[in-house]
């Protein structure tokens, strides 16, 4: 095993360039269309601050999401080479690492060296439920979740105006079957009006997405600093300090809390009809999207209203934020 592993003389983005290109021509021409079919039909938005205009220029880089593997102890049979440092793997167990994602073979020692740049096989993608967000997002090659995006688009085209949006549950056997769906058809499953008429079944299986994502739209490592930034006195000062957090989550993260608080601030638009205003989808949201890192009750308990008001202040300034 190499302890110094020599990049640049092997070349390992050499090496993984063909079966990459291989994983991508698959999905390539399908998502050009799909990208210039979504130009055309997306209207544009006027921006309202230099902030959002920042925001929208980084998140232009969307299909570049920056993903570490997901390297796990493997015992290789037969002869094996890795494929950082181009050695062979010695041993008869745990001769090396794989990347359970992408499928990247490697020395324990040269993983430490690979760059941040997964990119999953859809074969090796079980499930969209309980599947890390920007694992999804890169494996599909899309800019959110397509759970996501399919949910809240039913939802506001037959849901806006539902009494208790978000807050009045579905059935919890319709939801399971929606989650269902999406884990075998993606996004070919059916989620419309003559297979669910209930909005709240879909409301409920976006919820569900959100809790069962194995690290939260807000972060772990974002917690803490979106906890203090909720409590500081000051409006302008804590509005500041979101907006910086924010600039801390992940790509795919950010694109997704993104396009989720600017759905929620159009379901505010008709509080009138579903009574549903920022503070009451705060209290929805708060604990679906964030999440302490530490499991304890007695910190989520102490946190709750801090969550609330974090989703509150990301929908009310959903225009300036992002």
């Amino acid at each position: 095993m190499t302890t110094n592993p020599i990049y640049e003389h092997i070349g390992y983005a050499t090496l993984l360039r063909e079966k990459v290109s291989r994983r991508l021509s698959r999905t390539k021409n399908e998502s050009r269309k799909a990208s210039v079919t979504s130009e055309e039909n997306t209207p544009v938005e006027k921006i309202t601050s230099l902030v959002r205009r920042a925001a929208l220029t980084q998140n232009d880089n969307h299909f570049n999401y920056e993903k570490a593997h997901n390297f796990k102890v493997h015992t290789f049979r037969g002869p094996h080479w890795c494929e950082y440092c181009a050695n062979f793997m010695w041993g008869l167990i745990a001769q090396g690492v794989r990347c359970s994602d992408c499928g990247l073979n490697v020395h324990k020692q040269c993983s430490k060296y690979v760059p941040n740049d997964c990119q999953p096989d859809l074969k090796r993608i079980k499930r969209v439920y309980c599947c890390d967000l920007t694992t999804l997002v890169k494996a599909h090659n899309t800019q959110r979740p397509m759970v996501v995006d399919s949910c809240i688009r039913e939802i506001e085209a037959r849901g806006l105006k539902s009494e208790g949006l978000y807050r009045v549950s579905g059935f919890t056997e319709h939801i399971e079957d929606v989650k269902m769906a999406f884990d075998r058809d993606g996004d070919k499953a059916d989620i419309s009006a003559s297979i669910y008429p209930d909005i709240n079944i879909i409301a409920g299986a976006l919820k569900l997405y959100f809790r069962d994502l194995p690290i939260p739209v807000i972060t772990y490592d974002t917690y803490s600093k979106f906890i203090e930034a909720a409590k500081i006195s000051n409006p302008d000062e804590r509005l500041e300090a979101i907006h910086e957090v924010l600039m801390l989550l992940p790509a795919a993260h950010y694109e997704t809390l993104r396009y989720l608080m600017i759905h929620l601030k159009k379901v505010t638009l008709h509080e009138k009809e579903n009574f549903m205003n920022a503070e009451n989808l705060g209290i929805v949201f708060g604990p679906t999207l964030m999440r302490p890192p530490e499991d304890s009750t007695l910190a989520t308990l102490n946190d709750m209203r801090y969550q609330k008001l974090i989703v509150q202040i990301l929908i009310e300034n959903e225009d300036v934020l992002f």
